[in-house]
């Protein structure tokens, strides 16, 4: 079994249990395993920290501030082939090139909102799971 990070971002959150109860219904109908599960208000220190390959990117304060803006979800999850799958299963990071039924086709309103995170590789959901689970 191999583990990723999810997280359902403030927006969503912001929405209600609704929709992240469908967004985890998604997830688990498509075979994962949650092992951990937290709301959680990230603090500006580990945001930075957690996008820190973004640090030079202008978006960065952005994305920081959006981050920071509300409560998340934090999932640990697990699964055969759990990064790619699940990357494939919340779909582009645009959600306007997202591809239909996909997480962010469904939910994600623009490029900036684009309603949660997937770990993009091995490597960075050890990263992830470490910083966010200890």
């Amino acid at each position: 079994m191999q583990q990723t990070y999810f997280m359902i971002k403030p927006e969503i959150v912001a929405a209600g249990e609704q929709k992240i109860g469908a967004i985890l219904a998604i997830v688990n109908a498509a075979g994962f395993r949650i092992t951990g599960l937290n709301m959680r208000q990230m603090d500006r220190a580990l945001v930075e920290d957690f996008y820190g390959e973004h640090k030079e990117r202008p978006f960065f304060g952005e994305l920081c501030d959006y981050i920071c803006s509300g409560p998340v979800v934090a999932i640990r999850m697990e699964r055969e082939n759990a990064v790619a799958a699940l990357r494939e299963l919340i779909g582009a990071t645009n959600p306007e090139e997202a591809a239909v039924g996909t997480i962010r086709d469904l939910f994600g309103a623009s490029l900036s909102n684009n309603a949660v995170h997937a770990s993009a590789n091995t490597d960075d959901a050890a990263r992830e799971l470490g910083l966010i689970f200890g």
